[in-house]
């Protein structure tokens, strides 16, 4: 379908639903250098007055990638709740924005239609509005998940504890994690990128993370963020596996690229849920994302790169996941170029996410050649907090010395929980609280001698 709009005797033509969600979308690098950003800041506004008048139901109707090319447009498809649907099925783009932002659109009436809104809807009703009301309208979604600590409650935020090492070296990780832990940090998993694709390193590190959550009893989740195809191999050997994570993408194509399908998706969730290793719920899957993915892999279909971040999340909701985590800025500059085009993105990420019903956290981060510093960082941080984020990183120094790239620190989620009084995930505050690392206060009392002796043996 073609789409126009005239503004003072100028006429914008947009090709389809796809080239109009394109030119609406605030300027960012990758759709510049894919040729689909609009080519001035008129014919964004005019795009954006042509989504606005837009009904949601058109979004059923045409697909951005055709339904039968691709399996996650089949999913989306297929998968479309239509009676969570009829609430908001007579309101256009515009509309929907409107009612977003009304006091109608308390938490749980975000909750009731969100298996009704496709991402194509979130990526679009996102392009209208401004960066406080992506935050606003975030802040009233609530999703809650669980494995061995619940996640997503009100007024807590959690943070995934990672501490990677460029040799996979065992003490050198040890360090790590138990530097994060006496700062709180590790209640969203703790979790290991690995520097080898060795199996039997993986496997190493598989055993060392449950050591350590076993022999200190931590409730949390540890996580090897190895492919899929390896960890499922880890499953047949016995191995302690808690969580299944794989990198996912918005395109049957992108998804191709790094290795995956639909089907192996949910192999991996089923051998996941086999080892029932969970203890106060059941969500194994952890899955990881970023705007750009799909066009670094040549596999974008000329749509945009937030449209198809927020199409990966449905990949995501298919296979009830414990996090979601937009790695934001990870990929480049050739995708997002400065601090403003990271900031913009990653509230988006995080309000499509939210919408769609997903437990989202953000990996708030740039690489050393963007046109970023820190003090971008702690603004989108601060941002992500206010905007109710359910995890972010937490990195000795914010510097990984493994995946060369900048995210945040430990004592960078120790003042946002401050500043916003935040709490961790209430068994990992409990526990913290037993062994004397905090008060009732849940300040951290930041004295190591309170950890089991284990602790100190294993770094000797």
């Amino acid at each position: 379908m073609v789409y126009r709009q005239i503004i003072d005797a100028t006429s914008y033509v947009f090709d389809d639903l796809g080239d109009l969600l394109a030119k609406a979308t605030p300027p960012r690098s990758g759709d510049r250098l894919a040729g689909i950003a609009a080519a001035s800041a008129e014919q964004m506004v005019a795009a954006r007055m042509a989504l606005a008048d837009v009904p949601l139901k058109q979004f059923l109707n045409e697909a951005v990638i055709p339904y039968e090319d691709d399996e996650v447009t089949r999913l989306i498809v297929d998968g479309h709740d239509a009676v969570a649907f009829a609430a908001i099925s007579s309101l256009t783009v515009g509309a929907f924005r409107d009612w977003l932002l009304s006091d109608a659109a308390d938490g749980a009436a975000l909750a009731a239609v969100a298996r009704g809104i496709t991402p194509e809807m979130a990526a679009a009703v996102s392009k209208l509005m401004r960066n406080q009301d992506l935050i606003g309208v975030a802040k009233k979604c609530r999703v809650t998940t669980s494995f061995r600590n619940t996640i997503g409650l009100p007024g807590r935020m959690s943070v995934r504890l990672q501490p990677n090492h460029p040799f996979d070296d065992a003490k050198g990780i040890t360090a790590s994690i138990l530097d994060g832990i006496l700062l709180g940090a590790g209640d969203a998993c703790i979790g290991i990128n690995p520097a080898s694709d060795d199996p039997a390193v993986i496997g190493g590190l598989v055993r060392l993370l449950d050591d350590i959550i076993g022999h200190l009893q931590i409730p949390t989740q540890g996580c090897v963020l190895t492919h899929v195809t390896t960890t499922l191999a880890l499953i047949g050997q016995g191995l302690p596996v808690d969580l299944v994570f794989q990198s996912i993408a918005g395109t049957q194509a992108a998804n191709r690229s790094f290795g995956v399908d639909l089907a192996l998706l949910r192999e991996a969730r089923e051998a996941g849920l086999s080892l029932r290793r969970g203890t106060v719920g059941s969500n194994v899957m952890y899955f990881e994302t970023g705007q750009g993915s799909a066009l670094s892999a040549g596999a974008h279909h000329g749509v945009d790169q937030q449209t198809l971040e927020a199409r990966a999340y449905a990949v995501a909701r298919a296979f009830d996941p414990l996090l979601v985590n937009s790695v934001v800025g990870f990929i480049g500059p050739e995708y997002l170029y400065d601090g403003k085009e990271i900031i913009r993105a990653g509230l988006e990420d995080h309000f499509c996410g939210k919408l769609l019903g997903l437990p989202l956290g953000v990996d708030v981060c740039y690489t050393n050649h963007a046109e970023a510093d820190q003090d971008d960082m702690d603004n989108l941080l601060t941002l992500l907090a206010a905007a109710g984020v359910t995890f972010i990183m937490g990195v000795p120094g914010a510097d990984d010395v493994m995946l060369n790239y900048q995210s945040t620190s430990f004592h960078d989620a120790l003042y946002v929980r401050d500043l916003f009084g935040l709490k961790r995930a209430p068994e990992f505050d409990d526990w913290l609280l037993r062994v004397g690392l905090s008060g009732t206060d849940f300040r951290l009392a930041g004295n190591a001698g309170q950890l089991p002796d284990f602790a100190s043996r294993l770094i000797a």
